[in-house]
């Protein structure tokens, strides 16, 4: 199902990924340039050369492509040489990424890009993987046994990639019941417990501290939009703006309520704190603010072309006041949407743009997340991204690269031959 947005309700359409096999008759040798780039990211030409042979056998036609099938299908392929290659073998991964951003920028790089983090869940039998464990896996939409990776994607008018990954390990990896687990599998002695959206605070800093790859919007689903801490850390950006989903018990005002200081007293100290002026004045959820509001107000927008015919829903937005602790806080623009017929369900997201910002802005930055989404079908449908067996903490990683950089190779080619979409992604699905 592609989304097929009007022209007059996004800044920019995001093209579709529509390149065939037919399109390029001398794939291997372009791959060959590719990997080139990046031959001194490793100390030694029999790494060289399984890097080469390891995203090859990701493109190949094999139905698992895990390290076994592919070294298997190599011309004098060596199972244990490759499984060293991906899990032991040294490889400078920050090198590798900064050359790689670099190239994300020169063909997908636009003043307007967004950031985008979300998390991908892959199943895992056993529990001697880095950071398996039962867990939420948004794949399957449930609990199970799996490994979580925190990903930022980047989008522009140009297309979309993959551009950071982090690991998520759960807090229970880090007791000394785990202490063997985790020296097994190499995890650096210095890490610690972070939570998915303290990794994607990191990841944002990095990214902006490296300053590779322009971006005007950080976009995120309700798990990054109700932290803090993710929410304090792109705001310390200047001139960045956010768009993040919040749940339906988030609190507000429409209108700021009066506040007083009040002082009490608590361990032989004298402390102050901020109450209402009103006690009665108290917040309302978003959703009993959506349900409230009359018909007159929604806007209804086409948002995709599905295969049983146009997908639609309906939109309003509101200034309001969110509150915290039950005080008010910042002011943000909240825009909901709601499904067609008598029974609506509804979606709720916040952004911190200025109260110029139209609707449309809002409705189509409402569907850029689409494009991370994409990545995660794509790469894990074409490039084998969820079929990894490694276990070591580099070893998942190792894998990551060669996915992110796999997928954008394609993108490449695609914007090398100057091929243009006849379809657009652009609002959300």
């Amino acid at each position: 199902m592609l989304p097929n947005s009007r022209s007059d309700e996004h800044l920019y359409p995001v093209p579709k990924f529509d390149l065939g096999k037919g399109d390029v008759k001398s794939f291997g040798n372009e791959l060959k340039g590719f990997h080139e780039q990046f031959a001194d990211c490793f100390q030694r030409s029999e790494s060289r050369e399984h890097f080469f042979n390891y995203m090859a056998g990701q493109f190949s036609e094999l139905e698992r492509k895990s390290i076994e099938p592919i070294a298997l299908a190599v011309k004098d392929g060596n199972v244990r040489a490759m499984q060293r290659f991906v899990s032991d073998a040294p490889w400078d991964d920050d090198k590798i990424i900064i050359k790689y951003r670099g190239l994300v920028n020169d063909d997908l790089g636009s003043p307007d890009g967004a950031l985008i983090f979300d998390e991908s869940g892959f199943v895992k039998k056993g529990q001697d993987s880095i950071g398996v464990a039962r867990q939420y896996c948004g794949t399957i939409g449930k609990v199970d046994n799996c490994q979580v990776g925190v990903f930022a994607g980047y989008v522009s008018e140009h297309g979309y990639a993959l551009v950071d990954k982090r690991l998520f390990i759960p807090e229970k990896w880090f007791t000394d019941d785990y202490r063997e687990r985790r020296q097994k599998c190499n995890l650096p002695e210095d890490t610690v417990f972070r939570t998915k959206p303290e990794l994607a605070a990191e990841m944002l800093d990095a990214l902006s501290k490296e300053n590779l790859l322009p971006f005007k919007y950080v976009l995120a689903d309700a798990l990054y939009g109700v932290s803090p801490k993710f929410i304090a850390a792109v705001e310390t950006l200047p001139d960045k703006t956010y768009f993040v989903s919040v749940p339906k018990d988030t609190q507000c005002w429409l209108k700021r309520p009066m506040t007083i200081t009040k002082e009490y007293r608590w361990g032989g100290k004298t402390l102050t704190k901020t109450v209402l002026f009103d006690p009665d004045s108290k917040p309302l959820t978003v959703e009993e603010l959506a349900r409230n509001i009359n018909d007159y107000f929604w806007y209804r927008r086409q948002v995709s072309e599905g295969t049983k015919g146009p997908i639609v829903y309906e939109f309003t937005r509101r200034r309001i006041i969110l509150s915290a602790a039950g005080v008010p806080q910042k002011t943000v623009w909240l825009l909901i949407r709601r499904t067609l017929g008598d029974d609506p369900e509804y979606s709720f997201f916040i952004c911190n743009a200025s109260s110029s910002t139209r609707l449309k802005t809002l409705v189509w930055l409402s569907g850029l997340r689409w494009a991370i989404e994409q990545c995660f079908e794509e790469t894990k449908t074409e490039l084998g991204m969820d079929h990894y067996e490694v276990r070591k903490f580099p070893g998942w990683h190792h894998h990551m690269i060669t996915c992110m950089l796999a997928h954008f190779f394609l993108w490449h080619l695609k914007i090398r031959m100057g091929k243009k979409s006849a379809i657009h992604y652009s609002v959300a699905a």
